[in-house]
């Protein structure tokens, strides 16, 4: 499972009004560290993640660059050991920050060269184009369905009781899959907003679930386009986002026939808000009003 950790114990100066407040205090601050991925023993990427779900987290990143679409496409996944060797004993370390995924099929191998460079906060640099994902998509995002929009603001109110890392921390992104009733599937957190949307696709993948034609993803950021990308890739019919929403991934949204939403926030007597961005035919507004 390689380790886990989504939060550290430092000690802070507090200042308050100008004044030293308390002496220093302990607090929490979310983890940050480098995840190394390779593909068939080569390079691909470098992203900066919370350490947990690193086998989700890759999957859902090589799913939505299109080198996968199904789980069986990868035979292993492992962490490289002796990633650093201790000055002191010479003894090789696993710092459990290496990965390397090796494919299924042939057609991967070698891998095609490309730059893959991932932050916490940006994403995915390079193809960042909707021709790209066009190209690359596999799934149509078709639906039958209407969504009551209060739907939708609860998930929204139940995620935020379910980031036990940001309560802790308040440094950490959230993602969730929900079901058409507003059951929270799956939830994942993670210091990069595109990483949290990653470990909850990767979890869908592995569990068989792809396309996700009768789900909807919510997230507690912006919705970037990278995000966009990655929700189209895998078939979600629906992006809900906590704040706003950036001009290509409105015109992703639009152009793939995705709902967007942004500023979903629950109010405490059960009302809410959102702003409807693009296709607002899949939302019941007929049943809100009732």
């Amino acid at each position: 499972m390689g380790r886990v950790t989504e939060a550290t114990r430092i000690r802070t100066v507090r200042v308050r009004e100008g004044r030293l407040y308390a002496g220093r205090k302990g607090d929490r601050v979310a983890v940050e560290e480098p995840l190394d991925i390779r593909l068939n023993g080569q390079q691909l990427s470098l992203t900066m993640r919370t350490p947990g779900h690193d086998v989700e987290l890759i999957h859902g990143f090589l799913h939505g660059e299109g080198l996968i679409a199904h789980r069986t496409d990868i035979s292993e996944a492992r962490y490289c050991d002796g990633a650093v060797v201790d000055d002191g004993t010479g003894v090789a370390q696993n710092t459990y920050n290496v990965m390397d995924f090796t494919t299924a099929r042939p057609q991967l191998l070698p891998l095609v060269s490309r730059n893959f460079s991932a932050g916490s906060a940006c994403g995915v640099c390079g193809a960042e184009s909707i021709d790209a994902v066009r190209r690359k998509s596999r799934h149509l995002l078709e639906s039958d369905w209407r969504i009551d929009p209060r739907v939708v603001l609860a998930a929204a109110r139940g995620l935020g009781e379910k980031q036990a890392v940001f309560a802790r921390t308040g440094g950490v992104h959230a993602a969730a899959l929900v079901d058409l009733s507003g059951n929270l599937l799956v939830v994942r957190e993670d210091v990069g907003r595109h990483n949290a949307v990653d470990k909850v696709i990767g979890w869908a993948l592995l569990e068989d679930r792809l396309p996700l034609r009768d789900c909807f993803l919510l997230v507690s950021s912006r919705a970037s386009f990278e995000i966009a990308q990655k929700a189209c890739m895998a078939g979600i019919p629906l992006l809900a986002c906590v704040s706003a929403a950036s001009s290509l991934a409105i015109e992703t949204a639009e152009e793939f026939g995705q709902t967007l939403l942004g500023f979903t926030r629950a109010g405490e007597d059960g009302e809410g808000r959102m702003n409807v961005y693009t296709h607002p035919e899949r939302l019941d507004l007929a049943a809100a009003e009732g």
